[in-house]
């Protein structure tokens, strides 16, 4: 498959390019600088653009099977949206219809996932300006006729991909830890190229809490049974 990666030089579009290319997809990277990749393969192409330039982002998208956005500009608003407007338009006048795009955990009808802690200092206060550039995105995407699916990953992590996370839950959902991991984020949006599961859907993406063992059992697995027995 065709694939071009908006936001390539990010954190998680680092990991989008590697593991498409690493299951034999065709990737165009398109980023300010793609040299910044650091990494030469013989299906990936890289395409020097602005996100916030309608025309580059429309001669980028031309003949490609899915689009894959990972727009990132850290505490401010205004890129993803924005961005994120142009590559839709793009892909209307391209005739291309797969979209995936990476927005956030909160976003929409996922906020009464988040604790606390998110709503209100990260959210509410710090990344502000940030999480309505996601809703706005968000909006962008949802007016669209294009097939597209809306990753809200929580905070991200290093490590590597486990795929033992949850995946689509409800807002309800108990015991997420609102972490998960770069590479899992990406293996996650690569399998929506082709998976229809999540098709217009907004899928959230956490960990959970590890549960707690017993002091009992956590005796028993250094072989103290016995004598935590005889504490008791």
């Amino acid at each position: 498959m065709n694939i071009i990666v908006f936001g390539a030089t990010g954190s998680i579009g680092r990991h989008l390019v590697d593991q498409a290319l690493d299951q034999g997809h065709r990737v165009t990277a398109f980023a300010r600088n793609p040299a910044a990749l650091d990494r030469h393969h013989e299906n990936l192409a890289g395409y020097r653009g602005d996100v916030l330039d309608a025309d580059s982002v429309a001669g980028a998208v031309k003949e490609h099977d899915a689009v894959m956005i990972a727009l990132g500009a850290g505490r401010k608003g205004g890129v993803r949206s924005v961005g994120t407007k142009n590559v839709i338009d793009a892909m209307r006048e391209h005739g291309v219809k797969r979209l995936v795009c990476e927005t956030t955990l909160g976003a929409g009808d996922s906020y009464d996932a988040l604790n606390f802690f998110w709503k209100r200092l990260m959210f509410g206060l710090l990344l502000r300006p940030a999480f309505a550039d996601h809703q706005a995105q968000e909006a962008y995407i949802r007016d669209s006729s294009l097939d597209w699916v809306i990753v809200r990953p929580a905070a991200f992590t290093d490590g590597p991909a486990t795929n033992a996370y949850r995946r689509g839950f409800p807002a309800t959902e108990k015991n997420l830890s609102f972490k998960i991991s770069r590479a899992d984020v990406a293996g996650f949006m690569l399998g929506q190229v082709a998976d229809d599961t999540y098709l217009r859907q907004t899928p959230g993406l956490s960990n959970v809490i590890p549960a707690r063992v017993p002091r009992w059992a956590r005796a028993c697995g250094r072989g103290s049974c016995r004598r935590l027995s005889r504490q008791s």
